[in-house]
């Protein structure tokens, strides 16, 4: 009976992960549709279904090596192409198109745990005392959180370089732009310097802070 839950707690997770990064990555491709550009919708990238958005090394095999060998989870999906050339402001829209897929996680957070502080009658206890909530519903809320703060950081190829890029001047925007290749570099030495977890001394005060906001949960959670 444990290994069927247990097995059940996967599968739910696996096809959680699925739809929260199709979330995110159809976000990016519906703000570029607004925004004029319509590359990722001809790539078929506006859409929900996870098979469009799913990369079989960055979301699958490379996070169970991760877990495996017990190290930080990490991966990607596929990243949403957009083109400069057809949007009206590039620096701003492109800003605008990459803060799209952390506010859409946001977002599904928000409403989930709205509709959780509607049927738990707002009690914190009587939440976390139910099974289905702290099996199934919390790590919904969890994780979308957790990836858009983490999509936020100003690190390339996360979404946070590109809206620092946005807000920047004109000028300095330019070297800042100059500084994406660092980053890949930078976010391994983030990820997996041995000893350390820098980055979740860097988005769990922030993490915290909007689940408490959106559960009513101590901010020191």
């Amino acid at each position: 009976m444990e290994i069927l839950t247990f097995a059940t707690t996967i599968i739910f997770s696996v096809a959680v992960v699925a739809l929260i990064i199709s979330v995110h990555e159809a976000a990016h491709a519906y703000a570029a549709h607004l925004l004029g550009d319509d590359t990722a919708r001809d790539f078929g990238r506006l859409t929900l279904n996870p098979r469009a958005h799913i990369d079989p090394f960055g979301t699958i095999i490379l996070p169970l090596i991760l877990v495996l060998f017990g190290l930080p989870v990490f991966g990607w999906a596929k990243p949403t192409p957009f083109s400069p050339l057809n949007l009206q402001n590039p620096r701003r829209d492109s800003a605008l198109i990459a803060i799209a897929g952390p506010v859409s996680n946001l977002l599904v957070a928000f409403l989930v745990a709205v509709l959780s502080r509607l049927v738990f009658g707002n009690n914190v206890a009587t939440m976390f005392g139910s099974g289905i909530f702290t099996t199934f519903v919390f790590p919904i809320v969890l994780f979308n959180v957790t990836l858009a703060v983490f999509n936020l950081l100003p690190v390339e190829p996360l979404d946070g370089f590109k809206v620092v890029g946005g807000l920047l001047p004109e000028a300095l925007s330019a070297t800042w732009y100059s500084l994406a290749h660092l980053g890949p570099i930078i976010l391994f030495i983030l990820l997996f310097t041995p000893g350390t977890d820098i980055i979740g001394r860097i988005i769990s005060p922030l993490t915290s802070t909007i689940l408490s906001l959106l559960l009513g949960l101590p901010s020191s959670l």
